[in-house]
């Protein structure tokens, strides 16, 4: 349907730079307070406004009857002021009507119960009644605004895996499985059953239909089985984004986002990604630090207002990637949020630190979450930065602040890095699978060997597994890349570039099986993980330079030359000219010597940072942030609290 706006699609522009923005809910607020809600967004600076996402109630009352009159009427009133709209699909919260239309559309978790109506994210992305019931809504979304002059982006959906709602076993789930099994392995089931090694414990199947989801088992599943569950519920979410965006891209050309999450690894962020013009991420330093990113206590403590000095900064890398170079943030905390174990209020200073501390990182936009503070409902103790009767919160100033720094900074690229790691999805969903140390997490593994090399002053490009071209860097390092495919594996060996393998990097076959010759069978490194040693968390083992290994240990054989070790001799990495294996957990300043040492030795200039510094390079600028709660000392000067220094870059 053509609508009084509709024009000419064009091609999309070039990237967009520095932007802020905000997420607002027209059909929050009385109608009669949108224009001096938009009046104020464009005061304050802003370019951006995300709308829509958890309209759909309000779209489609009830199934067929349509009311898009209201959200033309925000649009418009937006348009006015001069703002971008970003309109995101509410797919993320199905209304009554749809759930009743179909029962079965719920996701179970692992104990079988159902995930019910009342929050949101309450549908199993194996359905196929939903996802042609997301069709319908979606494509009338697209055809009404596709060209509408506002709309200046797309995100689809809402946090994908977020309260852990992409593993479903729910029938659907359990079908979809089935099927898709039958595709891999075709119509031979015995070559499921060898890859599985299921004539172990009798678990061989006649047929697909045999096959059951790997949950309520009496002791644990086959970790083969679990890992192409994994694989299988990962897919299922690349296709359900991509009908989405197949969809919009029919009747527009703006370029279509999603908004991931911190720390969600259920699915492969990467294959999602390649359907995706742009990727944003919802960043809350102060909810993850107490949430999610892993922090002692004491860290918690020391930076409880701050959020981890390290964790943003991680998924801003992530996300560049993920995005091909293209990334927001589409969700930035600007106060006391509802959700965490805790909630305190930022460090004043925190929320402009952490917009700039992303644009240092490449983000083109940063927007702020949400405009208002909801006076009602589950996120009504979440901070906006306006109060709830209006008022300019804490965040607005802070926003200003930013948005008038802005206008007098030149635009800026992302200076390449000499260091990159290698993030793989597939080997998340295998450390998952096949856990042999309680606390052994992938993720906590790779961000592990981040934040020593972040504590270093170091840029890091974070890459996945299908990247085969490295000529840009001069260290790569592969934490715990399980199974590591063939093209990767030729692609470093011929590298000239110092590359750090292991621990567990090249252990398994692709179904979880252990690789025979024995790991890594790297043909430039003579070592052998003869058996694995898990000590209690506790006890860790001392090394011969006085660090500390700790949680997971490989005992290593071979003649390649140890270059750490431990208090009887024993190797725990080592070398032969640039290729590295390190077989084991590192304690952080233990790892972060480590790194220091053979950095110096590739000729990688290093600075080791204060634990509340961190120091971020672009093309023209050097970018320092003081996450700590004291003045701190920096090349270039003082840091107080929450600070940020910007420093010419000299070369």
């Amino acid at each position: 349907m053509l609508q009084p706006w509709s024009r000419p699609m064009t091609q999309p522009k070039s990237p967009m730079k520095r932007t802020l923005g905000t997420c607002y809910y027209p059909e929050h607020w009385p109608e009669d307070i949108w224009e001096e809600d938009a009046r104020q967004m464009a005061e304050l600076g802003l370019t951006w406004v995300r709308i829509g996402e958890f309209s759909w109630s309000r779209l489609e009352p009830s199934e067929g009857q349509f009311n898009f009159e209201w959200l033309d009427r925000a649009f418009d009133t937006l348009h006015r002021h001069g703002l971008k709209v970003v309109l995101g699909t509410p797919t993320a919260t199905p209304p009554k009507w749809v759930c009743d239309k179909y029962p079965d559309m719920f996701a179970r978790d692992v104990q079988g119960n159902l995930r019910k109506f009342g929050s949101r994210r309450h549908y199993c992305f194996s359905h196929l009644g939903y996802r042609e019931q997301c069709r319908d809504i979606v494509t009338r979304l697209a055809e009404r605004y596709g060209s509408h002059p506002a709309l200046g982006a797309w995100q689809t959906d809402n946090e994908y895996g977020c309260h852990d709602t992409t593993l479903s076993y729910s029938d659907a789930a359990r079908i979809g499985f089935q099927k898709w099994l039958a595709n891999k392995y075709g119509n031979d089931i015995s070559k499921l059953n060898a890859a599985w090694g299921n004539v172990f414990w009798s678990m061989e199947y006649a047929g697909y239909h045999e096959i059951d989801l790997p949950n309520l088992t009496v002791t644990e599943a086959n970790p083969a089985h679990w890992l192409e569950f994994r694989r299988y519920t990962s897919d299922q979410v690349v296709a359900f984004n991509r009908l989405q965006c197949d969809i919009i891209r029919e009747y527009s050309n703006a370029p279509i986002s999603h908004n991931y999450m911190g720390r969600i690894t259920d699915f492969d962020h990467f294959k999602v990604g390649a359907d995706l013009d742009i990727a944003t991420w919802d960043s809350y330093p102060i909810g993850f630090l107490a949430d999610r990113a892993g922090a002692t206590q004491e860290k918690q403590r020391r930076f409880m207002r701050q959020g981890d000095p390290d964790f943003q900064a991680f998924h801003h890398d992530l996300y560049r990637s993920v995005g091909k170079g293209r990334w927001w943030i589409m969700e930035q905390q600007p106060g006391p949020v509802n959700w965490a174990p805790v909630n305190p209020d930022p460090l004043p200073g925190m929320v402009r630190l952490w917009t700039w501390e992303a644009f240092a990182h490449g983000a083109e936009t940063v927007a702020y979450f949400r405009w208002r503070q909801a006076p009602f409902a589950q996120e009504q103790m979440h901070a906006g930065i306006l109060r709830p009767d209006s008022k300019k919160a804490t965040a607005y100033f802070e926003a200003a602040q930013v948005a008038q720094e802005l206008a007098q900074s030149p635009n800026t690229d992302c200076e390449a890095a000499d260091i990159a790691i290698i993030f793989d999805y597939d080997a998340d969903f295998s450390w998952a699978a096949l856990n042999h140390v309680k606390d052994g997490d992938y993720f906590e593994l790779v961000f592990d060997h981040y934040r020593a090399l972040r504590r270093l002053g170091l840029n890091i490009d974070i890459l996945p597994a299908s990247h085969t071209d490295f000529s840009n860097y001069q260290c790569i390092i592969t934490p715990g890349l399980m199974h590591m495919n063939a093209d990767l594996l030729s692609c470093l060996e011929g590298s000239d570039a110092l590359v750090i393998y292991g621990p567990a990097t090249h252990s398994r076959t692709e179904t979880l099986g252990i690789s025979i010759p024995l790991p890594p069978n790297l043909p430039n490194l003579d070592v052998t993980v003869a058996r694995i040693d898990t000590p209690r968390g506790d006890m860790h083992i001392a090394l011969s330079n006085g660090g500390h290994a700790l949680r997971y240990r490989e005992v290593l054989e071979g003649s390649a030359n140890p270059i750490l070790t431990d208090q009887q001799g024993g190797a725990v990495a080592v070398q032969n000219g640039s290729s590295v294996y390190l077989g084991a957990y590192l304690e952080h300043e233990t790892l972060i010597q480590f790194y220091k040492h053979l950095l110096k030795e590739a000729n990688i200039e290093t600075l080791q940072l204060p634990q509340g510094v961190r120091k971020r390079v672009t093309k023209i600028e050097e970018f320092w942030f003081n996450y700590d709660c004291e003045t701190m000392d920096t090349p270039h000067g003082t840091l107080e609290p929450a600070g940020v220094l910007r420093v010419p870059r000299t070369r």
